[in-house]
């Protein structure tokens, strides 16, 4: 998806990423949810976290922290994509 397509689409997918990140208590990881999102939605061959962060114009460690040691139950959110 190229930026311009992501800008059509963007307020469906942040009223998504609310939805199935609603179950998060902090706001800053249900915000670094959505942009992790975004990243795996942007095109681009390489989805890991510095490329992605590049593509959304954020340092690649706000990406990092979310995925690999933010205190969240992935539980949850699965249930959430699954409905």
């Amino acid at each position: 998806m190229t930026p311009q397509e992501m800008d059509v689409v963007r307020p469906r997918l942040e009223a998504f990423a609310a939805e199935m990140l609603g179950s998060l208590k902090r706001r800053d990881q249900r915000a670094k949810g959505e942009l992790y999102v975004r990243g795996l939605m942007l095109d681009g061959k390489r989805k890991s976290m510095q490329p992605m962060a590049e593509r959304l114009g954020v340092d690649h460690q706000q990406l990092q922290r979310f995925v690999s040691s933010s205190t969240w139950d992935y539980t949850e959110v699965r249930r959430r994509v699954a409905r």
